[in-house]
């Protein structure tokens, strides 16, 4: 899954994970358990996360690494590769896995709708679901995981506030969007209208994969 921030990566694939019965690499999730953790790689990680900066290529590469070696065959990532080095190790990881990347499905998402969508999110410290202001607020009727009926522990993280955004965005577009072509070129990108309804994206991919070489 490939896309800038707040394009529905994650959401998306959550969906993908469980209809398609995939294993979810997710790098911002992996990341942010380091931290929590208290490990040397989240503490590493932990500076550039809040500001909006991308986590240096060999702290990821070595993670992600680590992750696809125990990993079932059928994986899904989620937020890797994000600059050109980062998709050339991981073509050499899938060389020696033996497993061929068969799809980069990329949402396409206008940076108006990102930096909205980015502003009014908001997360469970307790179970980690994602709400929005805007288009999926929580209510007191809204299950916790963790926590039960109308109890979730909402936060917003550093990355989410404007400074940050913006950091973020600029970000993405130097260091990351440059991946597509790569990808481009192996004849394996698929580019997926992001916005509307998030059934209507779903049922966009779900169509590109089932026609995807």
């Amino acid at each position: 899954m490939f896309g800038p921030p707040g394009a529905g990566k994650g959401t998306q694939a959550e969906r993908l994970k469980r209809d398609l019965g995939l294993t979810h690499l997710a790098t911002g999730d992996i990341l942010r358990q380091e931290v929590a953790a208290g490990t040397a790689l989240g503490a590493e990680a932990k500076r550039f996360m809040n500001e909006g900066k991308l986590v240096p290529d060999a702290v990821v590469i070595g993670m992600i690494r680590g992750r696809l070696e125990c990993a079932p065959d059928d994986f899904l990532l989620d937020g890797f590769p994000r600059t050109l080095p980062q998709a050339e190790a991981l073509d050499v990881m899938l060389g020696e896995l033996d497993a061929p990347l068969q799809a980069v499905v990329s949402l396409v998402v206008p940076n108006d709708e990102l930096e909205r969508r980015l502003g009014g999110r908001w997360l469970c410290r307790a179970c980690g679901r994602s709400y929005h202001e805007v288009s999926n607020p929580h209510t007191p009727r809204d299950d916790c995981e963790a926590n039960g009926p109308g109890a979730c522990d909402l936060y917003q993280r550093d990355d989410d506030r404007p400074e940050a955004i913006a950091t973020r965005l600029a970000t993405y577009a130097t260091d990351t969007a440059p991946v597509l072509g790569y990808y481009a070129e192996r004849g394996v990108l698929v580019q997926i209208d992001g916005t509307g309804a998030l059934d209507d994206v779903y049922a966009r991919i779900r169509a590109a994969l089932a026609t995807a070489p």
